[in-house]
């Protein structure tokens, strides 16, 4: 291929090369891993597809093609400390991969990935090595099969074939389930790129330089292994490979690094206008720009996907990458917010294969500078803070224990600030643990990133993240995908499994499949067990999208209709045991079900109604909030209950109540307008295309279900024949949930609070149908008893009480000038008690029933009788005033003393400090009494 492909183009031509080749292009999921609490972020390829290859779920298709965003900056996979310091690390990058669900293997893989790099992609062939698997261990057979299928390849050199151990070629999800051997493509980029010419080194496939480029590996899943170290093979193989695509881009484009590649021309382009450097420059301080142009396409991607800058969980990701980039920032001489500008050019740049920058341009956009803002006003104060800190720490280091900082040699020790005082700095200045860090280690120093994580989690359990797999779910899908096996072989089942239909069939009948208790195939179960039950149809709805599962019951059914029911089965949970085994979870309330017997699921349809209005009402509160804040208030999370629904959505700033009110109107004027709320099934390029809004965080096949609402004049346009998905749409949104027919059966919509869910993210919950008319009876029921007690009428219940509120305003004036001037009388006659200590004049004293302020006042008064050689100390309950006169602040005596020497704690300048007596003290003036002890201990 002579001609220089763009990014975008390679990108292109591999999905299309595959797509030739049988496979079906599916889009990036979300960098929010839909249905996986296991993950923070989506950080490889293979996410998408995990449940397929746990076992827990199928695809439409065998062979599957994509370019999947990732992230790594959390958790096991991190590459932020890497990125700025290299041509390679990002924290967001793409994945391209191309997949086999237990349809072709090593044979097709190899060839098609040889096909594509030398033939489409024109890589010269002697430069290409390829990695095979030999276990180092002895327990896996060597993978001879992959490597004699590359020998076959046309124009490969045989001698390219390389053998490495588990750690290099062996691919595990986790510690134990799904894995197999691997084959690694790299390319030989010349000696010129070997940044360790002239040192004693491993150079070579998987050596110690860079002149050997990892390029793509194609990973076979062929066994499964379990705790006990034993191998079996997998029943379906399957084919999961990635190749990075920046790296791809830069080797196909002919530069040294991935930052010199198109994807990050532009916003290399404006940051260098923006600073005025020239190439040179740039390039001689090339770090800064490097980290500013990643972190500024990743937040971008971010907010793309509804992540704002936050306190927690992935929003503290968000805002410590824009803190991160704004820092680096001012290194190269940026003053004003900038990052903007640079995503535009990201934006720009991917928004044709990813719409969903183009669509939150502005949000993006937005999010960013006013973070870069939010930053600047601490920002300053914060690394003042950190830099005396790191002072003291300097100054310590002769007899301090140093501990060795991450990255130190051996015998280079370096000193480490405690953890918990750099988080203070967070909680205080807004200043990230990474930012902290890399200020530190400019300085040879480092930060304890144990005990800032500790500080974080003692400040607030909510700020998540971690692990980069964790547990993989579906630890028990081989169970039920044998007793699904075994199901089908005796023809009690079809080969898709248990058919769920939760919008057509609450009721359906059908034999007792299985019976599971405690994680073991029953035959039957007995009262008050936990069971899981399978049957060949369900109409209950797994839990997903926000929406609560289904409960209800399964009874037994006899032959004859007048038969007493058996045994009964409350079931409360339900779920996707593995692929096409869906189980009813429940505890036998009464008989002795038995596998064999002939039963009858039902879902609790009050309580599923319940449901159903809360959903179509979150839908309907999501168009309000569009229509009232703007398109910015995006779904950053839901609750549907059958009691109420919480809405969580992206916006920077509290609702005014005018808001909320507008909001609770425009929902309300909805459901009575009775719109009709139409389900339709389409595949999902066509909703997308048709404007169909995609939710945060949630995972969306082939094949999707649509929910539309369809506004009034759609409603009068039907009756002229218009199919319903073609009428115009009040609300359309990808949702697989469970919905009304029309929005008036919703009844009504009533807004119980609006509040902050976190940094920029605020929550609505509220309440329909049953519920509103509780809230309402409830609020009713209140107001008149409020009446009652005002002996007013209902309307007039505001009225009365803004006149009692003034009446009590008045009689706390009244009574805070009859206590005063009590307090002035009792001070006036104290006076006749002043001391003479050490040739000053000490007073003090008790005022009852006085306030701070009163105190103060006072405490001035003795000051003007006394200009000279004067000390008061005033007490009331438990507040404590101390003023001395200046002349005795020169010799020694401050107000704080005072203070304390009587027993209390407090502060303030040195001729006047507040503060506190504890309720221990005892006798008022007993503390008192210390005040003259004080005055004389002090100016001896």
């Amino acid at each position: 291929m002579s001609k220089k492909l763009t990014g975008n183009e390679i990108r292109q031509t591999f999905i299309d090369f595959f797509v030739e080749h049988g496979h079906t292009a599916v889009p990036s999921m979300s960098l929010v891993p839909g249905g996986d609490a296991t993950l923070l972020f989506t950080n490889s390829g293979m996410v998408q597809f995990k449940d397929v290859f746990i076992g827990t779920d199928t695809r439409p298709y065998k062979r599957a093609v994509d370019s999947q965003k990732c992230l790594r900056v959390a958790g096991k996979h991190n590459d932020l400390d890497e990125v700025g310091r290299d041509d390679t690390h990002h924290t967001f990058f793409e994945m391209l991969g191309n997949w086999s669900f237990g349809d072709y293997y090593k044979k097709e893989a190899i060839a098609w990935s040889w096909q594509l790099l030398t033939d489409v992609w024109s890589l010269p062939k002697d430069k290409l090595y390829a990695t095979c698997f030999e276990d180092d261990k002895g327990d896996i057979p060597r993978d001879d099969e992959a490597a004699n299928i590359w020998k076959l390849q046309p124009g490969f050199d045989p001698s390219h074939v390389l053998f490495f151990g588990r750690k290099d070629n062996l691919w595990q999800m986790a510690e134990f389930g799904p894995c197999g051997p691997c084959s690694e493509i790299h390319i030989d980029l010349g000696e010129e790129r070997d940044n360790l010419r002239g040192t004693d080194h491993v150079c070579g496939v998987n050596g110690e330089c860079t002149r050997y480029l990892e390029l793509w590996n194609n990973v076979f899943i062929q066994y499964n292994l379990f705790e006990d170290g034993r191998l079996e093979p997998l029943p379906a193989k399957h084919v999961d490979t990635g190749m990075g695509f920046e790296r791809i881009v830069s080797v196909l484009q002919g530069v040294d690094s991935n930052y010199k590649t198109d994807l990050f021309t532009g916003s290399l382009d404006v940051l260098r206008s923006l600073t005025g450097h020239t190439e040179k420059e740039m390039d001689a301080n090339f770090t800064p720009y490097r980290v500013i142009c990643d972190h500024a396409r990743s937040a971008a991607f971010l907010i793309a996907d509804g992540v704002v800058p936050g306190n927690g969980g992935r929003n503290y990701v968000t805002r410590m990458i824009i803190r991160r980039a704004a820092r680096f920032g001012t290194k190269i001489g940026l003053k004003e917010p900038f990052l903007a500008k640079v995503a535009e050019a990201v934006i720009n740049y991917y928004g044709d294969f990813y719409p969903e920058l183009q669509k939150n341009k502005a949000t993006i956009l937005d999010n960013l500078t006013r973070e870069e803002v939010r930053f600047a006003r601490t920002v300053e104060a914060g690394t003042a803070h950190l830099e005396n800190l790191l002072s003291e720490l300097r100054s310590e280091r002769s007899g301090a224990q140093s501990t060795l900082a991450p990255g130190a040699s051996a015998g280079e020790s370096a000193l480490v600030l405690d953890g918990h005082k750099a988080f203070d700095l967070y909680a205080t200045y807004g200043l990230p643990f990474e930012i902290s860090r890399d200020i530190a280690r400019e300085q040879g120093l480092d930060v304890d990133e144990k005990g800032f994580n500790e500080a974080k989690n003692e400040h607030s359990k909510a700020s998540g993240g971690g692990k980069a797999m964790g547990k993989t779910g579906g630890e028990d899908a081989e169970f039920f995908a044998n007793i699904l096996k075994d199901l089908q072989t005796k023809n009690k089942i079809g080969k898709d499994g248990v058919a769920y239909d939760p919008y057509t069939s609450t009721k359906v009948d059908g034999e007792v499949l299985a019976l599971v208790v405690n994680g073991e195939s029953v035959s039957s179960a007995s009262l008050d067990d936990v069971v899981e039950v399978i049957l060949p149809k369900t109409g209950f709805y797994i839990e997903s999208g926000g929406q609560v599962n289904d409960e209800g019951y399964i009874r037994s059914v006899g032959a004859g209709s007048s038969r007493p029911v058996e045994w009964e089965i409350e079931i409360t949970a339900v779920r996707r045991a593995a692929a096409g085994v869906i189980t009813h979870i429940g505890q036998v309330i009464s008989g002795q079900p038995k596998v064999g017997d002939r039963a009858t699921a039902e879902v609790d349809l009050t309580r599923r109604h319940n449901i159903m209005r809360n959903h179509t009402a979150t839908h309907l509160l999501h168009k309000a909030l569009h229509e009232v804040l703007g398109d910015h208030a995006r779904q950053a999370g839901s609750l549907v209950a059958p009691t109420h629904l919480r809405f969580d959505f992206t916006q920077p700033d509290a609702m005014t109540p005018e808001q909320v009110e507008h909001v609770e109107k425009m929902v309300n004027d909805a459901i009575a307008a009775d719109m009709p709320v139409v389900k339709v099934t389409k595949s999902l390029d066509e909703a997308k295309k048709e404007g169909a809004m995609a939710l945060f965080g949630e995972k969306y096949g082939e094949t999707v279900r649509t929910v539309s609402i369809l506004d009034s004049d759609s409603t009068l346009g039907s009756l002229g024949g218009l199919a319903p998905e073609k009428q115009g749409k009040y609300s359309y949104e990808l949702c697989g949930g469970t919905h009304l027919d029309r929005t008036s059966d919703i009844g009504a919509f009533l807004i119980v609070s609006e509040g902050s869910a976190a940094a920029g993210i605020r929550r609505i919950e509220a309440v329909t149908g049953r519920g509103a008319y509780e809230l309402i009876q409830k609020r009713f029921k209140t107001l008149k008893q409020t009446a009652g007690a005002l002996k007013s009428a209902l309307e007039e219940v505001p009225v009365k009480v803004e006149m009692l509120q003034d009446e009590v305003a008045d009689l706390k004036k009244e009574l805070a000038n009859l206590r005063t001037q009590s307090a002035l009388s009792t001070f006036n006659l104290q006076l006749a008690n002043v001391q003479t200590v050490k040739d000053v004049n000490v007073l003090a004293v008790e005022i009852p029933n006085a306030d701070a302020d009163t105190l103060r006042s006072l405490a001035d008064k003795f000051r003007e009788r006394y200009p000279k050689a004067g000390a008061v100390v005033l007490v009331t309950g438990s507040i404590v005033i101390a003023t001395v006169t200046e002349d005795l602040v020169k010799r020694g005596l401050k107000a704080g003393d005072l203070i304390t020497g009587i027993g209390g704690k407090g502060g303030g300048r040195h001729n006047m400090a507040q503060g506190s007596l504890p309720a221990s003290r005892g006798n008022a003036n007993e503390a008192l009494g210390k005040a003259a002890k004080v005055v004389e201990e002090k100016l001896k």
